[in-house]
């Protein structure tokens, strides 16, 4: 199927997926990019339907990918350069958009290795906040996100495109942070929360064992329950002007600091 037409009913569908009651109405999300689909096809996260223009295609890798899209079951439709350029949320588009399924897994299905390595992100705000978030958390093989008390969508286009597709590798959970945390101490795993507030150093806290890593909103830090449940609050040192850093910047110390120390 090739779509000249920005008036298409499909083209008119993805557009409206930008926005979240239409994402959360169809379960449906939008996944634009080569390195993004890349890793939700790897990952085995089938897109729906595939619109590519090979007007825009950067180099010589995107056919392949389009037949593993396929492969995998995704409808695929060609388009004009100026449907595509409507389909795109992107300043610079590279000809692939895919429609897919919402990701999410169930908390209970949170399935954590000995010993457990988990990253709680409580009411992040920016979506590219929490895209590099689970970008950290992919490169130092966190076992998963719980993202809890959402102020952010998951599914968001722009969680995808800042978490360069990580949002596919990495277990993402959505919770509220009652059931997180009684996960957490059912199954005996340490609450390590990052407060400009904290007692320790990041580096001089344990996380050989299972721990779980907190890190909250920037404008309010981390909530009461977080902060009085926490069994180890860790600051990092600030010697300029400003008391705090990027959330994702503080969480990527603390799961680096965690990977050191099990290495």
């Amino acid at each position: 199927m090739r779509i000249t037409s920005i008036q298409n009913p499909r083209v008119k569908h993805a557009v409206q997926l930008r926005d979240r009651r239409h994402r959360d109405h169809s379960g449906e999300m939008l996944v634009e990019g080569y390195r993004e689909l890349r890793h939700a096809v790897d990952s085995g996260h089938a897109p729906t339907t595939l619109f590519y223009c090979p007007e825009f295609f950067l180099g010589s890798n995107e056919p392949a990918l389009v037949d593993s899209a396929a492969a995998l079951g995704a409808a695929l439709i060609a388009t004009s350069k100026r449907v595509f350029e409507k389909l795109s949320y992107r300043d610079r588009p590279d000809g692939l958009l895919a429609v897919a399924p919402q990701i999410g897994i169930a908390l209970d299905t949170v399935a954590p290795r000995d010993p457990a390595l988990l990253l709680i992100a409580e009411a992040i705000e920016k979506p590219g906040n929490l895209g590099t978030m689970l970008r950290s958390a992919d490169a130092t093989n966190v076992d998963a996100v719980l993202v809890c008390d959402r102020t952010t969508d998951i599914n968001n286009p722009n969680v995808v495109r800042a978490s360069v597709g990580t949002l596919f590798t990495v277990p993402v959970c959505e919770a509220d942070s009652t059931a997180a945390l009684q996960m957490c101490r059912d199954r005996g795993i340490s609450v390590v929360a990052a407060t400009p507030a904290g007692t320790e150093m990041y580096w001089d806290a344990d996380y050989r064992g299972p721990v779980a890593i907190v890190a909250g909103s920037e404008q309010y830090g981390l909530s009461d329950a977080w902060l009085d449940a926490a069994d180890t609050r860790v600051r990092i040192p600030m010697h300029g002007q400003a008391d705090s850093l990027n959330v994702a910047t503080a969480a990527t110390l603390l799961m680096y600091e965690a990977v050191r120390q099990r290495s």
